[in-house]
């Protein structure tokens, strides 16, 4: 996966096309191509019979550079980056910011693909695939452009597995705001996997992750807790309040999207105000040896 930045400073995790996709919509665009020159080439032979062979070979290259040079280029710039090669293989034409291409990248593509698939058969451009992270040819080198699969396999999606009932509603006063996206990935990847890995190695693994966790939302780790279920509850208590700012009823005198500042009501769990110097209370669990100070200690 080729990790992109956009002008916005977001990053797009996007799939480059490989060698031979890329390869077979070209082939698949040229027969089209080609066909529609043959069908051309009969049209132009019968409308120009009565000129003379100078003026019948101008015709003739004329229709030779428009049907294989401009027409794709006008193919890429009015589907944005699809011809019917790409179309059937599921891939598509973009720029470097993952955006849409324009007449000027399709012109750059054109333009050099004439050189690296038609004059060379296509032997710089798979050397230039080759070569490049991105699979790039020197086609979309030079127009900043890059290939990429827009049908890639679906995955099915593993649900996260619920915490304990004896852990539901205790973390609802849990400040999560400051645990940023790719750590809620790294424990929902980890949950919905941790039974397919070593238990050693996934108790380490949980450990490192709800310590982690804690020290992002400046809470104490419970005491007691297992680390697994911990991640389990946290996760749990997150959907909840993302199920509850979602489908949270509007005000009659609010017109429009719920504005940021308003608060929402958290319908799962109700709010428990921890106290401000009070420690953390204790959790009704089996009795388990103390965690360390650094937090969540993984089984010996």
């Amino acid at each position: 996966m080729s990790d992109l930045v956009t002008g916005d400073a977001v990053v797009l995790g996007l799939r480059p096309a490989r060698v031979p996709s890329r390869a077979l919509a070209i082939v698949l665009d040229l027969v089209v191509y080609i066909a529609g020159y043959l069908i051309l080439s009969v049209g132009l032979t019968v409308a120009t019979a009565s000129l003379d062979d100078a003026a019948q070979a101008a015709v003739g290259v004329a229709g030779f550079v428009l049907l294989l040079v401009g027409v794709p280029i006008a193919v890429e710039t009015l589907s944005h980056g699809r011809s019917l090669g790409k179309l059937a293989c599921g891939l598509r034409v973009v720029r470097d910011d993952g955006g849409p291409i324009r007449f000027r990248h399709a012109l750059v593509r054109g333009a050099m693909g004439v050189v690296e698939l038609i004059m060379t058969f296509g032997a710089v451009a798979c050397i230039a695939s080759l070569v490049s992270a991105r699979g790039r040819r020197l086609g979309d080198v030079f127009a900043g452009t890059l290939v990429i699969r827009e049908r890639v396999p679906g995955t099915r999606v593993m649900p996260v597995p619920p915490p304990p009932p004896w852990l539901a509603g205790r973390f609802a006063g849990l400040d999560l705001s400051a645990v940023p996206d790719g750590l809620w990935l790294a424990i929902r990847q980890y949950l919905t996997r941790m039974n397919q890995l070593d238990p050693q190695v996934g108790a380490a693994m949980a450990a490192q992750l709800a310590d982690d966790l804690v020290s992002r939302t400046g809470a104490p780790p419970p005491a007691g807790v297992p680390a697994a279920a911990f991640l389990m509850a946290v996760v749990h208590e997150r959907q909840s309040r993302d199920a509850a700012r979602a489908f949270a009823p509007v005000p009659p005198h609010v017109s429009g999207p719920v504005p940021a500042t308003m608060p929402v009501p958290v319908a799962a769990h109700p709010p428990v105000s921890a106290p401000p110097v009070a420690p953390a209370p204790a959790m009704p669990a089996a009795p388990a040896a103390a965690p360390r100070a650094g937090g969540f200690a993984p089984p010996a």
